[in-house]
């Protein structure tokens, strides 16, 4: 299994490519759907689906461009399908946002259910990581897992948007991740990637 990590958009979004052999998913596309193509276009990989661990704005901006190149169905969770078309709950209608089209994004045509997954040879498993937001979910790969903006290098989402909850924010993180092997490399929605280990150590909500 391969990653590749795109940073997307003027806030710096993480977008990332997963792939195994022939066929690769696409999570978070948030941004500058050319470059995104472009580097799907290098990896030689068939792009079979697009995976959202949220909805706000700067994670789903290019979603309906790249499942219109790749007819590929989108994944989301029920908590949050309906904020795809809401510029206000995906934070792209807000009033410090005057700057910025609205962002409204078609119905997913997959909602996550919490489980094991199996795309043509890519398998993960879909825990949640609510706090952030109250739909917001991790994948856990085999050797990896995708955080969304739950878990980041030294810190944790914010919690002061709509929905957002940081005490269960910190339970869904010592839940569902820091249950996971202590190499595990951690891939977040911002910012560089860390360890579970280095996150139990270091991460200062936790210590």
């Amino acid at each position: 299994m391969k990653i590749i990590p795109l940073v997307t958009g003027l806030i710096q979004e993480n977008c990332y490519l997963v792939y195994r052999e022939n066929h690769l998913v696409i999570i978070d596309p948030g941004a500058e759907a050319e470059k995104i193509k472009a580097a799907i276009a290098q990896t030689g990989a068939t792009p079979i689906a697009i995976l959202l661990t949220h909805t706000h704005y700067d994670h789903i901006g290019a979603v309906d461009e790249l499942r219109d190149t790749y007819q590929i169905p989108v994944y989301v969770s029920p908590l949050e399908a309906d904020w795809l078309g809401d510029p206000v709950m995906n934070l792209s209608g807000l009033p410090r946002h005057d700057d910025m089209a609205d962002v409204v994004v078609r119905p997913a045509d997959e909602l996550f259910e919490l489980k094991e997954y199996q795309l043509q040879d890519i398998a993960f498993k879909v825990v949640p990581t609510p706090g952030h937001s109250i739909g917001s979910v991790s994948f856990v790969f085999p050797e990896f897992v995708v955080s969304g903006d739950a878990l980041f290098n030294g810190s944790v989402g914010r919690t002061d948007l709509p929905t957002g909850n940081l005490e269960q924010l910190l339970t869904g993180i010592r839940n569902q991740l820091f249950v996971l092997p202590d190499e595990f490399p951690v891939y977040p929605g911002h910012g560089p990637s860390t360890t579970i280990l280095k996150e139990k150590r270091t991460n200062p909500f936790f210590n």
